[in-house]
């Protein structure tokens, strides 16, 4: 065993959350170690987000080739290669790992490769021959996926990280799971060429949205050939000759040769040592934080999904930044964690913020929804079934804006100036008074008069 090296702050977990902390509270001119046992960047870099979003980039020009010969363009003979976007793909993460590294590296941050666990409050155990101490710890280790009930075959399917290790595009593809993860990597899928049945433990997709985003996204998916089966659990999955069966609880079988579960996601809690400093789990195995990210035991912090509030890589970053700001810069902070702009990176995309229908009736009975629905003007030449959603919510008595609802291109982009508008507290006459950008399918947002429904609950 190796002698203790001591620090003003041991952050476990190199993710988005983690190295923020970590690169901060160094600036801030405390010595900083970051323990990380697999790749720095974490589930967004590495699994998530960025290569996520490169795949439904790739996916995303089987659309626009069959909507390029409405303006002329001829295309025949585009060919779709998997291994040459793998490779792309994975060179572009290993660069973005480079730069997390090096930007730590150059912040004064100790990196230490391995697995840790908490031995007390302040000794953290790094594989088998290191030890530190930190006068304060920060747990940052992020989520996993969640495996779901156990069901006879499960090891036969791929989970998100899964879809990322694929060498090859399958040809049917059985997703469990509805929300945004599931959703989004169905899309990939069925725009670059496979079949898609999609298995829906409940009665809607994308359960927490708003109801016209369910909804019109429900319609859009199936438009686009995707198939949903309702109320349905996948009871077994066996593997039959060169595919896989995927058994359904009402005796529906279903052929495809991959299935991804996507069943949500759990915090990354296990095998940390944490029932030795009697810090308490929730039923998920999150750790319970205050405002500041303090946990039940002095000098040990947790920020990110690990915490499973809001779990999105900005919240992460910014609970990170909030956290080393408030111990080691004399600032203390906390982070909002109400409004959030958000995106679904699905074909057509969604971009939300602030309440949903439902939840703005709970707080003002007086409520004006409205709600414009169109052709975007590139479909009237490229013939695209699709339609976009534009939908506000405003409390008629102080006029404030209280949600923004979209589905649609570059409804993330919207999400996240609209954002700004309702940090702000924008109201419904400011927007009117803002002038148009035309042609631009954003300008419904200040365009729309005349409230689709009028609420006096």
């Amino acid at each position: 065993m190796t002698d203790l090296s001591r620090f003003d702050l041991v952050v476990i977990g190199g993710g988005s959350g983690g190295v923020r902390a970590a690169r901060v509270a160094a600036g801030h001119g405390a010595k900083v170690a970051l323990i990380e046992e697999y790749r720095l960047g974490g589930t967004c870099v590495i699994r998530g987000c960025v290569p996520k979003k490169l795949m439904v980039y790739a996916s995303r020009y089987a659309q626009e080739f069959s909507e390029a010969a409405g303006f002329g363009w001829q295309v025949d003979g585009a060919r779709f290669d998997w291994p040459t976007l793998k490779a792309r793909r994975d060179a572009e993460v290993a660069r973005l790992e480079g730069v997390y590294r090096a930007n730590l590296l150059g912040s004064g941050v100790s990196v230490i490769e391995g697995r840790a666990q908490m031995l007390d409050a302040h000794t953290v155990q790094v594989g088998d021959a290191q030890r530190v101490y930190g006068d304060h710890v920060l747990i940052a280790t992020g989520a996993q996926p969640s495996q779901g009930p156990p069901i006879p075959g499960y090891a036969l399917a791929i989970n998100s990280n899964g879809f990322f290790d694929l060498e090859a595009l399958p040809a049917r593809v059985v997703v469990q799971g509805a929300g945004y993860i599931a959703l989004e990597l169905a899309c990939v899928f069925k725009l670059l060429g496979a079949e898609v049945d999609i298995v829906v433990r409940g009665d809607a997709i994308l359960r927490g949205f708003d109801a016209d985003i369910q909804t019109h996204l429900l319609q859009e998916l199936q438009a686009q050939g995707v198939r949903f089966h309702f109320h349905r659990h996948v009871t077994a999955i066996e593997q039959h000759e060169q595919a896989l069966q995927v058994a359904l609880d009402d005796g529906t079988t279903l052929a495809g040769d991959c299935v991804l579960g996507a069943l949500g996601r759990k915090p990354n809690t296990t095998g940390l040592g944490l029932e030795r400093l009697g810090l308490h789990l929730d039923a998920h195995g999150a750790i319970a934080v205050d405002d500041y990210a303090r946990t039940a035991v002095p000098g040990v912090y947790a920020v990110g999904d690990v915490t499973n509030r809001v779990n999105l890589t900005p919240m992460a970053i910014r609970e990170g930044h909030a956290m080393a700001d408030t111990v080691f810069g004399n600032t203390p902070r906390t982070v909002d964690h109400v409004l959030v702009p958000t995106a679904v990176f699905t074909t057509p995309e969604a971009g939300v913020v602030g309440l949903t229908e439902a939840q703005a009736l709970a707080v003002c009975p007086r409520l004006d929804v409205y709600r414009s629905q169109f052709r975007p003007m590139k479909a009237t030449l490229s013939g695209h079934h699709g339609k976009m959603l534009l939908k506000l919510l405003v409390d008629r008595d102080s006029d404030r804006v209280l949600g923004f609802h979209a589905i649609g291109p570059d409804s993330g982009e919207m999400a996240q100036l609209m954002g700004v508008a309702l940090q702000l507290q924008a109201t419904k006459a400011a927007l009117n008074a803002t002038l148009a950008v035309h042609p631009t399918a954003a300008e419904e947002i200040v365009t729309m008069r005349t409230p689709s429904v009028r609420h006096n609950h």
